[in-house]
């Protein structure tokens, strides 16, 4: 038997995840081979997702070491230049980190699509070689069935009304002998019942996970590209909640980045095991159920290397195919000599005729079924599929998965330092001095703690003022009354108080133009008056 394959070459990468350390769980080397069902083998898959593991227990070391330095190491003032560089270096972080999620997302939904057909094609051929297998079965079974019993029912009607003649009774008993002998070479065929079970038990099984796996994968990418476009977000508008919110996600991803990591890993040193020698496994899986010359004659397909099966299903149908002509050269002779003598018995020979024709059509279809050619191009297919784009897909996938542990490993190191730049500007502005007319903060904080008294003197304003025509000329200039120069207009004139209508003279602000009439009220105050107004109005 050649081992070497013309028709299919495996990709080069197989071949290296082939050269991937296999080892168990104890450190011992295991054999390369393909070999899901030994234990040792197991333990060689599992192990690679152990080192993935380890990876994450590394990367989450360092991160927390960082965040250590970046919490207890702390400065007490930072002049200009330092919090521009520290600015600069966590805005550089962020767009390195949400570049790299970017191409990581494009890269695994690549890998997650390519990965998606390969499996499609590898079930697809299944069900392919299952309808195969299951025609074949179906086409034997049938036409066994209407040689044992439809002809046999025919032939014993015949004989009963050919008895008088020996020589029609003859040419009856040489049909059933041609029947029994279609018999004996349709039970040399090999029974596919087993193998077309497995198939498709196989084919379902595949094509659940594979749907749960692609849904799995399409949210973790959709998840990956919403985290770092809030985080970006969190970055632009600097809330501190957001970052911290996508901080936790943050940490939640990267341990789904290297669990993935280490399942597709697995799955993709497994699968190119398999693909290295594909013909091999096979042929132990199937050595106590089909033989090992039918398993070589489908897998290979060589028309140069003679095949044992090969020789004995043309033997079979060569002669099924001369035992249906014989017995419809004899069918065709009792119709054309035996009706006319025997009327009777030309419904049961037009029967005969009716199953040879259907037989023999089943012979044809039997013979393009049997052939290697179909079979062997459906594994060629899923090979195709499984090694070329399954594997190659799988490879996109742990691209991804190291993408995205980079990405957000970048982008945990820069929130904690753009959380604390934030904070820095928070307390900066609480440094402001309370005096500073330009700090909004201490003019809400004189509008909160303003005085009730004064509200109260002021309100009262009106009613401690007196009638307007009381008022006497003061003694004293006016340039020695400042405080009196608050006095409400309105209220000099009878009408109510309003705040907002005192001059602001005395506070550092341009004279107000008085009219000669409010002007000589003004001077028409009496000393306790002006004393009055002034407490009510002091600063």
């Amino acid at each position: 038997m050649s081992s070497a394959r013309v028709d299919y070459i495996a990709p080069w990468w197989t071949y290296w995840l082939n050269q991937f350390p296999h080892v168990n769980l104890r450190f011992q080397p295991v054999d390369h081979t393909f070999n899901p069902q030994e234990e040792n083998y197991q333990q060689s898959l599992i192990f690679l997702s152990c080192v993935a593991a380890a990876g994450l227990g590394v990367n989450l070391l360092c991160l927390a070491i960082y965040l250590s330095c970046l919490c207890c190491c702390r400065k007490d003032e930072e002049e200009e230049e330092s919090k521009k560089s520290n600015s600069c270096c966590v805005t550089w972080a962020a767009v390195a980190a949400g570049l790299i999620c970017c191409v990581a997302v494009g890269v695994g939904f690549y890998g997650n699509s390519e990965t998606n057909d390969g499996v499609y094609q590898l079930t697809y051929s299944l069900y392919n070689v299952n309808n195969t297998l299951a025609g074949v079965d179906s086409l034997v079974t049938g036409t066994m069935g209407g040689m044992q019993s439809g002809l046999k029912d025919h032939l014993s009607r015949l004989d009963e009304i050919f008895a008088t003649r020996g020589d029609f009774v003859q040419t009856l008993h040489f049909m059933q002998q041609m029947a029994d002998s279609i018999i004996k070479q349709l039970l040399g065929l090999p029974d596919w019942e087993k193998a077309k079970v497995d198939l498709a038990a196989i084919a379902d099984q595949t094509a659940y996970v594979e749907y749960y796996r692609w849904l799995t994968f399409l949210l973790i990418l959709i998840l990956d590209l919403v985290i770092c476009l809030a985080a970006c977000l969190g970055l632009a508008k600097q809330s501190r909640w957001l970052l911290t919110t996508m901080m936790v996600f943050g940490v939640l991803t990267l341990i789904l980045s290297w669990a993935s990591l280490g399942a597709d890993m697995a799955t993709a040193v497994g699968t190119s095991d398999f693909c290295v020698a594909p013909d091999k496994f096979l042929m132990n899986q199937t050595k106590d159920i089909i033989s090992s010359d039918i398993v070589h004659y489908y897998l290979y397909c060589s028309q140069t290397l003679p095949n044992p099966f090969q020789q004995f299903v043309l033997q079979s149908l060569t002669v099924f195919q001369r035992s249906l002509t014989t017995m419809q050269i004899q069918i065709q002779g009792l119709l054309q000599f035996a009706v006319p003598l025997f009327p009777t018995a030309k419904r049961d020979l037009l029967s005969i005729q009716h199953l040879l024709n259907n037989s023999e059509a089943s012979l044809h279809q039997l013979t393009a079924l049997l052939d290697c050619r179909g079979l062997n191009k459906d594994y060629l297919d899923a090979l195709i599929g499984v090694c070329y784009d399954g594997v190659e897909g799988l490879l996109y996938l742990c691209l991804f998965s190291l993408l995205a542990a980079c990405a957000f490993s970048v982008m945990l190191c820069a929130i904690p330092r753009a959380w604390r730049q934030i904070a820095n500007r928070e307390r900066d502005y609480d440094d402001i001095i309370d005096g500073d007319p330009f700090n909004p903060q201490s003019r809400r904080m004189a509008s909160h703690h303003s005085h009730p008294g004064n509200m109260h003197s002021f309100c009262s304003y009106s009613s401690s003022m007196g009638s307007q025509t009381s008022l006497h000329p003061p003694t004293q200039t006016v340039t020695n009354a400042p405080i009196s120069e608050y006095i409400n207009q309105s209220a000099l004139f009878g009408g109510n108080p309003r705040f907002e209508n005192v001059p602001l003279i005395g506070r550092g602000s341009p004279p107000p133009s008085y009219s000669p009439t409010m002007r000589a009220t003004y001077l028409s105050m009496t000393e306790d008056q002006i004393r009055h107004f002034g407490e009510d109005f002091q600063a």
